[in-house]
């Protein structure tokens, strides 16, 4: 499913319908050039899931990972942009996020442990705008 994207609202619009459909265990990939909107999208769905449209949401550039509780569960944040390849994701905690929610901004950089399940978010540049590619399973993009 490929859908445009005005600006930073209707991304982050975007953000908060994926949320209203995440569940614990579902991974979202989040793909493009820097500057795409990845984190834009990644905040909104935070702070969707929190019910906090003001929680600090931080990019992980440099921690790698971020936790957050919501009412929901559990959600890890990467941003893997630092990471070299799959061979550091142990001490990130790759393994214990079987249970949780996780968005991974940069997902080339997991290799084979990408979930074939996974929610794939492709967003590029437009000319006035974003464009946004999803693949992923019926319930993600029914009704978007």
């Amino acid at each position: 499913m490929r859908i445009f994207l005005a600006d930073d609202d209707a991304t982050a619009a975007l953000g908060a319908k994926l949320a209203a459909r995440a569940r614990p265990g579902d991974v979202l990939l989040l793909e493009g050039p820097l500057g795409a909107g990845k984190s834009t999208l990644a905040r909104a769905f935070i702070r969707a899931l929190a019910g906090d449209p003001r929680l600090t949401v931080p990019s992980p550039t440099f921690t790698l990972v971020q936790a957050y509780e919501t009412p929901r569960g559990e959600v890890w944040h990467y941003d893997l942009w630092r990471l070299d390849g799959p061979e550091g994701l142990a001490e990130l905690g790759w393994d214990e996020t079987g249970d949780k929610i996780t968005l991974v901004e940069w997902p080339d950089r997991l290799g084979d442990m990408a979930p074939a399940e996974a929610l794939r978010v492709r967003l590029s540049h437009a000319k006035a705008g974003r464009e946004i590619e999803l693949r992923g399973e019926g319930r993600w993009l029914d009704e978007l």
